[in-house]
Formats: C-alpha cells, structure tokens, sequence
C-alpha cells in the first residue's frame, strides 16, 4: 500500500474531484494501440497536489504508494500545456466571486517589482554600498 493511507485527509474529497474530472483533456490515442493502462487521474492529481501542498520531492512519492513519480510528473506537465491548473483556479476565482465577492475596484492593473532603468545612472561605484543615490 505504502506510507499514505486512503483516509489520510489529503485525497481530494469526492465533490471537488466531480468539479476537476471534466476539465481534464481526454487520453492521447497510444501511437501502437496498446500499452500499459495508465494510473487513474485522480490517483495522479492527489499525487501532484501532494507534492505542491507538501514540498515532497517527486521521487518520494514511489514510497507513498498513491502513484509513481514518473507518472504523476508526467501526467503533471501534460496538464499544465493543456491548461487544466489555470482553468481550476479560473474556477475557483469565479465561485468565490459568486459567494463572498471580489472587491475589483481594490486591484490594480498594472505593477512592477522592479528596479527604475535610470535610477542612479551617473553614479558608479565599486560595490553596492557605493552607489547610493544624492536627493
């Protein structure tokens, strides 16, 4: 079984994995027809959701028992090119929009976190601590 349980209060509850389950693309056609079945997708997003929640490096999932590394990694960068992240949190922004609201008026629309290009242009000292800025 492995170290995590089935009642270990992490697995995605059934009413959210019924609001998920659709938005997730449909199984790429196998190029040969067959191959090994592929672990269930809600075993692979608790897997994923594990290991952002937690920290957990990939390749300790092996030893969780939920699903192997390689394959919730796998099926991670598939669903992130398909967009599924980005629409679920889509989702969760308009529901809480729709019970609590969103104050939009709050938000600005654009921002930087950066350093202004000219700031202290003529001044050029050796270190960090030289370059301070005369008002």
């Amino acid at each position: 079984m492995g170290l995590v349980s089935k009642d270990d209060g992490w697995r995605l509850p059934d009413w959210l994995w019924q609001r998920i389950e659709p938005v997730l693309p449909a199984l790429p056609a196998h190029p040969f027809g067959c191959h090994r079945p592929r672990v269930p997708d809600r075993d692979a997003m608790d897997a994923i959701l594990l290991v952002l929640r937690t920290g957990l490096q990939w390749n300790a999932l092996n030893a969780t028992g939920i699903c192997s590394s390689s394959s919730a990694h796998r099926r991670f960068q598939e669903w992130e090119q398909a967009g599924v992240f980005h629409e679920i949190w889509r989702q969760g922004l308009l529901d809480y929009d729709t019970v609590v609201g969103i104050d939009w008026a709050w938000l600005a629309a654009d921002g930087a976190m950066t350093k202004a290009p000219l700031a202290c242009r003529g001044s050029r000292g050796t270190s960090s601590t030289d370059r301070g800025c005369a008002a």
